[in-house]
């Protein structure tokens, strides 16, 4: 009984554990690798991750001349809405932002105009990020 109990209280837990395991089996595979009725399910773009590096060689004070406008131009992208999220990396050589953009592009023509980007003193990599559209699988649904 105890046992059957146990099982009971931790059902959603084990559900969502398992529902966690099947997206990332997934995910891991690309769509040419799904049958044909499955290629569907790719997500539509909603953000781009965008990891701001700077550049070997760039010196600090290269840097601070520049970073009280590469700080108002940020904040002001945040402020109309375009940056949704931002980080400092963990490795203290850059930023990273999600931006509230479709495409690639889009983000690159917000970003590429700030400050240490315009002076050569750093570099941005994008990737379009999406829904965990394998979830679809779960349910049974096709991707609409």
């Amino acid at each position: 009984m105890l046992i059957w109990l146990h099982m009971q209280q931790n059902r959603p837990m084990y559900f969502l554990r398992r529902a966690f395991a099947i997206a990332i089996l997934a995910a891991a595979f690309s769509a040419a690798d799904l049958p044909a009725q499955q290629q569907s399910i790719q997500s539509t773009p909603t953000q781009v991750l965008a990891v701001l590096t700077v550049k070997d060689g760039v010196q600090r004070d290269q840097l601070m001349k520049v970073m009280p406008g590469e700080v108002r131009a940020t904040v002001q992208l945040y402020l109309d809405g375009h940056i949704v999220q931002w980080f400092s990396r963990g490795d203290n050589k850059g930023v990273v932002f999600i931006v509230d953009c479709k495409t690639v592009e889009e983000a690159k023509s917000l970003l590429e105009g700030l400050p240490l980007i315009k002076g050569n003193l750093a570099s941005f990599d994008y990737m379009p990020l999406g829904p965990l559209a394998p979830l679809r699988l779960l349910l049974g649904t096709p991707a609409q």
